[in-house]
């Protein structure tokens, strides 16, 4: 009969400190995302007119949305 003895992970204030940096960094990206999206939708409904009248074109919105 054979046992497998494996070591408990402690937890560390340096690995708290990075398990808190990885969702920071989730955090960050999805509040990126989502104003991108925000951004697209509010551009896209937009008539050609009112595009125009800012300087853009509907072949601009996906570059806006995605610089920010």
């Amino acid at each position: 009969m054979a046992a497998i003895d494996t070591p408990r992970v402690q937890l560390t204030a340096g690995t708290n400190g990075r398990i808190g940096q990885i969702f920071a960094s989730l955090r960050a990206m999805i509040v990126t995302w989502n104003d991108a999206r925000v951004t697209r939708n509010a551009l896209s409904q937009l008539s050609d007119r009112e595009l125009e009248d800012i300087g853009l074109c509907r072949g601009d919105i996906d570059f806006i949305a995605s610089k920010h």
